[in-house]
């Protein structure tokens, strides 16, 4: 059975494989298996709405089941910036490190007790015929004065997950695949995924 991960993000890509890899018999497809395909813009005021937005128009025009996510970094000293904008915090076509160096100096005046911050992702679930399920995620930390670590991507080298002690960035990839926002979200989703060939 085919099952689309509803992106074209390469890392996200991978952080998807690689928790989906105990479901074999799942045989997985992203975005970039559809080239023809021109996915919905993020309009929606909250991660979820974008989720749902991008899984349902994904399974509706690629007649497939679809499974798609929104997230991003959340720093509630800045009302929550910058929260839905993360990819595109410092401009459209912003890099991550534009974005992570656009936020670092947004925080730069705030001491250690108000740079808390979350990841929140949620994910979506859908059929041709419409969403089955969709799912939230939170992952807890602080953010960091400067950049530690070359591994994951967007805003882990800035984000020190509670308990750990080191950047997304430093944890070495099986790791944060099982304590990463994305993974919990994803875990909601998995009895969904279960029964789809059960």
């Amino acid at each position: 059975m085919e099952l689309v991960i509803g992106s074209r993000n390469i890392h996200k890509i991978r952080e998807f494989r690689a928790i989906l890899k105990p479901f074999v018999k799942f045989d997985l497809l992203s975005l970039i298996d559809f080239p023809q395909y021109s996915p919905p813009s993020e309009t929606g005021a909250t991660f979820e709405e974008n989720a749902i937005t991008k899984a349902v128009h994904a399974a509706t025009e690629l007649q497939r089941w679809v499974i798609a996510d929104d997230s991003g970094i959340v720093i509630p000293a800045l009302n929550g910036a910058p929260g839905v904008y993360s990819r595109r915090y410092a401009g459209e076509n912003a890099t991550d490190k534009e974005n992570r160096l656009k936020l670092l100096k947004e925080m730069n005046h705030l001491d250690d007790a108000c740079r808390q911050g979350y990841f929140e992702c949620w994910i979506a679930l859908a059929s041709p015929q419409g969403l089955k399920k969709c799912a939230k995620g939170v992952s807890e930390g602080t953010i960091t004065q400067e950049e530690k670590g070359s591994l994951g991507f967007g805003y882990d080298p800035i984000f020190i997950k509670h308990e750990y002690g080191k950047t997304f960035a430093e944890l070495e990839e099986d790791i944060k695949n099982r304590i990463s926002h994305r993974r919990k979200a994803l875990d909601k989703i998995l009895p969904a995924l279960e029964a789809l060939y059960t």
